[in-house]
């Protein structure tokens, strides 16, 4: 069932549990609004729907640094990769992580195995999202109420309970349970064979982040995929309602209403439309927007819109696109980040296998967005994209996954494995004159997290590096 289909009734609990929902690790005050006893049902509605959500907030501040996004005010500290505090990206990973706590010991309690699966593949997700931008992170005394000062815990350590919350979920959701999913879970709308699937997909993309450190095995991350996704049917996502509006579509609409954001990139714009690579994209009118003379133009990155006026000179995100429309889903995860991990997995040890799922990964993307088929093709058939196995290389896989997950915040992790080497990425201008010339490495800690717990808050810089972002 896809989750648009879910009747309001249902959605209309999901805003008013959204609204109430339990708070960080921080907040250890009762709240008579918030009640302590929640049912499952509810706390997966809230948990399936956030989640989604917080993979737009951290896309929000990602999206520039990898090139999607550029701001159109000079030396935005968005695109100069300044150390700016984001308090709410931390607070919401942790009140979705808090309900999921919850969630899963009541689960088990009920002996609810399916629910407890699905909360323990979310945890995963969160958890795994925050170690990635922030690096060690309170967990292991976050969720017991005993301290407002719990200790950090070591970002490869979280690495391994990541992994072991996606082993313990798989198993969960293919053993018996006494409640079944069904119109709480906004990802998957109760299809328990497609949280496996996410759960095995998700085991791939975290043991690819591991891949320069000692103990990886490619082998382990395609025995993953094996169980994974099959089509793009299986994506991992939330769609949204008329009472609750995809968070891409207010950053377009507000755009159009002259509150600045979604412009997009001259790093993109010349990837995709025959500058860069040499070849028109198909998919660049359905992504993003033409300027009023029908031209993709962009903004570079750090360097600010010029003389150009604030509507109709440069390509921005706009309403009723793909990813912009009121309804349109946030994407968790798909069927063609999977054929890309597939790719990169499988490239030192089977190269017809990963060039095979490279063009399937990119065909993957281009049917989700209804390219015409002819156009498809027509892509496909140029030299530049198909250009064999034995001159087919490692930055044709990263720059095609670059583009098919445009404003997923993975593409960071992506962009810094990589090491920023996209064909003419360059630093943004007006560079925060800390980095040294080079691209940023990690979030700054919240202001409000140093202020509270600064003794245990780590002494990091933002060209620290997160454990698996090996030199």
């Amino acid at each position: 069932m896809k989750v648009k289909n879910i009747i309001t009734k249902v959605l209309s609990i999901a805003l008013i549990w959204i609204a109430s929902s339990c708070d960080s690790y921080l907040d250890v005050n009762e709240n008579p609004n918030n009640p302590v006893d929640a049912p499952i049902s509810g706390l997966m509605i809230n948990s399936t729907y956030e989640s989604a959500v917080n993979i737009f907030r951290v896309g929000d501040i990602t999206s520039n640094y990898v090139q999607y996004l550029a701001s159109p005010n000079p030396a935005s500290s968005s695109d100069t990769m300044d150390p700016v505090s984001y308090n709410t990206t931390w607070f919401r990973l942790y009140n979705v992580m808090t309900d999921l706590i919850v969630l899963i010991e009541k689960a088990e309690e009920e002996g609810a195995g399916h629910y407890q699966g699905a909360a323990q593949v979310l945890m995963a997700l969160n958890l795994g999202m925050g170690v990635d931008i922030f690096g060690d992170m309170p967990f292991s005394e976050s969720f017991n109420f005993e301290t407002v000062t719990p200790a950090y815990d070591d970002d490869a350590q979280l690495y391994e309970l990541v992994m072991q919350y996606l082993d313990d979920g798989i198993a969960n959701l293919q053993g018996s349970t006494t409640s079944s999913l069904g119109e709480d879970d906004f990802i998957y709308g109760g299809n328990v064979e497609n949280w496996i699937s996410f759960g095995n997909m998700l085991k791939a993309r975290y043991m690819l982040h591991l891949k320069e450190l000692p103990g990886y095995d490619a082998n382990t991350v395609i025995s993953a995929l094996e169980n994974g996704f099959t089509s793009n049917d299986q994506n991992a996502q939330v769609s949204f309602f008329d009472e609750a509006e995809n968070p891409w579509f207010d950053v377009a609409r507000d755009n159009a209403n002259l509150v600045l954001g979604g412009w997009i990139s001259e790093q993109f714009i010349e990837a995709t439309d025959g500058t860069t690579f040499g070849v028109e994209d198909p998919r660049l009118p359905l992504m993003v927007g033409a300027t009023d003379d029908d031209e993709y133009i962009g903004t570079v990155n750090g360097a600010g819109r010029g003389d150009a006026p604030e509507q109709g000179a440069r390509s921005t995100l706009v309403v009723d696109q793909f990813y912009t429309s009121l309804t349109s889903p946030i994407l968790i995860a798909t069927y063609s980040e999977q054929k890309f991990i597939e790719a990169e997995a499988s490239f030192s040890i089977d190269k017809a296998r990963s060039y095979q799922a490279y063009l399937d990964g990119i065909i993957a993307h281009m049917e989700m967005l209804s390219v015409p088929n002819e156009e498809i093709d027509g892509y496909i058939d140029n030299p530049n994209i198909s250009m064999g196995v034995d001159a087919f290389t490692i930055d044709d896989i990263f720059k095609e996954k670059w583009v098919a997950l445009f404003l997923h915040p993975e593409t960071w992790n992506d962009a810094r494995r990589y090491d920023y080497q996209y064909e003419n990425m360059d630093l943004p201008a007006n560079l925060n004159p800390d980095l040294n010339g080079q691209f940023i490495r990690r979030l700054a800690y919240p202001d409000n997290e140093v202020n509270r717990n600064g003794n245990n808050v780590p002494d990091v810089t933002l060209l620290d590096r997160i454990f698996w972002d090996v030199q």
